[in-house]
């Protein structure tokens, strides 16, 4: 696993980086296409109590989705539909969305403004560091290699805007990859990642990213 997952990690700081990107967006099959407007109206009766108005959400253990790159909030739809990823709220509320509602709702919050966040100073000191530079005593790559210097993400390669994210839900989520109960990256790449962090990295990470862009 050890071999695969730095391969991974290594072609995925290539297409970050920009080294492979034209290549991966020439070669990528194409993503599916939603309409926003229709979107807007299923998200309204289904998404806006957790996911709230345009897509930032008031508590903090739910993420936000405005701004998110249609392939990956799409990806997570048809993951917890198919069981790749688990969740008793969001099972539930994608077992009643069609590949199209899903293409629709991705597409719709894709275009709306993220509300951004406020990093606690004192943790983003560390969480800088590991988002920058990594660890290299232990492993860890910098988180920017995938998600972007200004963490943006890379949508072709399904990585996902972290910029702004709830550092509650951020964290909590690390802990998930890192206890392997969220099992749906692609190579085990987050797995990987977040079984070499720390609880204080994890912690400190999620609060940088909060305030990231800010």
């Amino acid at each position: 696993m050890t071999n695969n997952w730095l391969k991974a990690i290594s072609a995925a700081v290539l297409v970050a980086g920009g080294v492979s990107g034209a290549v991966a967006a020439t070669t990528a099959p194409a993503q599916p296409v939603g309409d926003p407007t229709a979107g807007e109206a299923k998200a309204g009766v289904i998404c806006v109590a957790c996911h709230g108005p345009m897509g930032n959400s008031i508590n903090p253990v739910w993420p936000k989705l405005a701004g998110q790159h249609p392939e990956y909030i799409y990806k997570q739809i048809m993951d917890f539909k198919g069981g790749r990823r688990e969740n008793v709220l969001m099972t539930a509320q994608s077992a009643a969305l069609s590949e199209q509602d899903a293409r629709d709702v991705a597409a719709y919050y894709a275009k709306q403004t993220q509300s951004g966040g406020v990093a606690d100073p004192a943790a983003a000191v560390l969480g800088e560091r590991i988002y920058r530079g990594g660890n290299p005593e232990s492993g860890v790559p910098a988180c920017n290699g995938c998600h972007g210097p200004a963490g943006l993400g890379v949508g072709v390669a399904k990585f996902p805007r972290v910029s702004g994210q709830q550092a509650d839900y951020v964290k909590q989520t690390l802990g998930y990859f890192r206890a392997g109960t969220r099992a749906n990256d692609p190579n085990g790449m987050m797995r990987g990642v977040a079984a070499r962090m720390t609880e204080p990295e994890i912690a400190a990470v999620s609060q940088y990213i909060q305030g990231l862009g800010q």
